[in-house]
């Protein structure tokens, strides 16, 4: 499951130059992250097993288009020798996430058996990604020359 779950996203990283290209740098942070954590947030409700791997499958495969757009987006917006400072700037909270959630998953797992961890995690990341579309979706990069 790991190994498929992780050739997906690799997969989906490769797409994502792609969509860019189509709908933009910030649709496709967005566009393809929302219903991957649908279907994080709806595992937990898979009445089996392989319904829910199914569903983690699918999320993968649309999961990290997200981070070849938003680095790019980054490097775009901000000048030269700010780069660095902003790369690491969105790069540590997401560190940081990776990992605190393990320990907040198993805690919630040991209060209740249902999927906390998989709403939880699929809400927050929605909310994020509207937050996100409502705030930047008007912001276009500056052309190259």
């Amino acid at each position: 499951m790991f190994f498929a779950t992780g050739l997906c996203s690799a997969c989906s990283q490769l797409v994502a130059a792609h969509v860019a290209r189509h709908i933009g740098l910030i649709n496709t942070m967005v566009f393809t992250h929302l219903p991957a954590n649908l279907f994080l947030a709806i595992a937990a409700f898979a009445p089996t097993l392989p319904v829910a791997l199914l569903l983690l499958v699918l999320r993968s495969l649309l999961s990290q288009m997200d981070v070849a757009a938003r680095t790019s987006y980054v490097m775009a917006v901000v000048q030269p020798a700010e780069r660095p400072a902003a790369a690491s700037f969105t790069a540590v909270p997401r560190s940081l996430t990776a990992a605190l959630s393990p320990a907040i998953a198993g805690w919630l797992l040991s209060a209740s058996p249902f999927g906390w961890p998989l709403v939880i995690a699929g809400t927050t990341k929605i909310v994020y990604d509207l937050s996100l579309w409502r705030l930047f979706s008007k912001v276009e990069p500056p052309e190259e020359h």
